[in-house]
């Protein structure tokens, strides 16, 4: 099924290792220790993610078109030939930007749920 005939919201909400991984890829291309490295990077160190999750997670990715690898290097003299570059295509992005949406609307709403029972109930507990 081509990007064209799909919907970013037909794939959110999308898995947490997804949405690292997407996150990871948003400022440019990078290999998969780079991903696993800005991901413990970007979450200061809560989430490692290790290289079954990360790989697998890529092979479902490159197939739903929302990363792709690269044929690009760096200087080659410099990198490893073994070493797969991926990047984020434009259905990712747009995928990327329906899940930060769904999300900021999610953390809005609890945050306007948990003012409303702290309001009522003068305590910051959950109101049955």
């Amino acid at each position: 099924m081509g990007q064209a005939s799909r919907s970013p919201i037909d794939l959110v909400p999308l898995s947490a290792a997804q949405h690292h991984i997407l996150l990871a890829l948003a400022d440019g291309e990078k290999h998969g220790y780079a991903i696993m490295r800005e991901v413990e990077r970007m979450t200061d160190g809560e989430v490692a993610m290790g290289p079954g999750t990360l790989y697998g997670t890529v092979k479902r990715m490159l197939g739903s078109e929302l990363i792709e690898e690269t044929e690009e290097r760096p200087d080659p003299e410099l990198d490893d030939e073994r070493r797969r570059y991926y990047r984020v295509t434009a259905f990712g992005a747009r995928v990327l930007e329906a899940e930060t949406a769904r999300l900021q609307r999610l953390v809005e709403t609890a945050h306007a749920k948990r003012l409303r029972a702290t309001g009522r109930s003068g305590s910051a507990g959950l109101v049955s």
